[in-house]
């Protein structure tokens, strides 16, 4: 019977890390949309966000079916749990992707605008801080995953500065603010991803160490450190 457990919940590691690979695939392809103002590329992105969806029901039935079936205890019942969590966040990351690729459609449609901050350099973090989460997924690294929590604080100042910058623009340009409110939207969208990314490196630590770092951005320690 536990071997028979192990072997499902090795299955079940590779559907959250595959639901993961086409998550993290979604977002690159739409901030790829915003940088070129592709519409095509962002419905391609809108339009298949089924796929996700029905990938984190199935995730989430095989971790009930295992549930019920072994009831699994300790750090068996910890990497279930954790993998829940992970489980919806993914699906949340998929829908900011599919909440900017909509934003991208509305804009490829209007005149360009001169874009007030420099959104860059906050698609670069937010998208490194999901390809970490998930590498600490796979290597259950519980020291890689704090790395993204830290990381969050980052992408959170961003935001306020884009909202700052966006609000002065609009006053410059009254008329463009429909433009420009959508802008504003796609950096509360790219902050949102970054959270999610966080929840999931949150999930991480509580997988390979067991103790829950929600709402502690400081004070992380690894249970492997040395105390003085």
């Amino acid at each position: 019977m536990e071997r028979h457990l192990q072997k499902e919940l090795e299955s079940l590691k590779k559907y959250i890390l595959s639901l993961g690979a086409m998550v993290e695939e979604r977002v690159r392809k739409v901030i790829k949309a915003f940088e070129t103002r592709d519409a095509d590329t962002a419905g391609e992105v809108v339009n298949s966000d089924w796929e996700v969806d029905e990938f984190e029901v199935a995730v989430e039935e095989e971790c009930l079916k295992i549930l019920a079936l072994h009831q699994p205890v300790a750090v068996d019942l910890r990497f279930i749990c954790a993998v829940i969590k992970i489980n919806n966040d993914l699906e949340r990351i998929g829908d900011e992707a599919v909440n900017i690729a909509e934003r991208v459609a509305y804009i490829s449609k209007r005149p360009s605008i001169k874009i007030p901050v420099d959104y860059g350099v906050m698609a670069e973090k937010t998208e490194h801080m999901l390809k970490q989460s998930l590498d600490s997924l796979v290597n259950l690294d519980a020291g890689l995953a704090n790395k993204v929590r830290l990381a969050d604080d980052e992408v959170d100042d961003i935001h306020v500065e884009n909202y700052d910058k966006v609000k002065v623009a609009i006053r410059v340009q009254p008329e463009r603010v429909g433009s420009l409110i959508n802008l504003l939207q796609i950096s509360r969208h790219l902050e949102r991803i970054a959270d999610h990314a966080t929840n999931i490196a949150e999930e991480v630590i509580y997988m390979v160490e067991g103790v829950i770092h929600r709402h502690k951005k400081n004070g992380y320690q690894s249970d492997s450190s040395e105390e003085d």
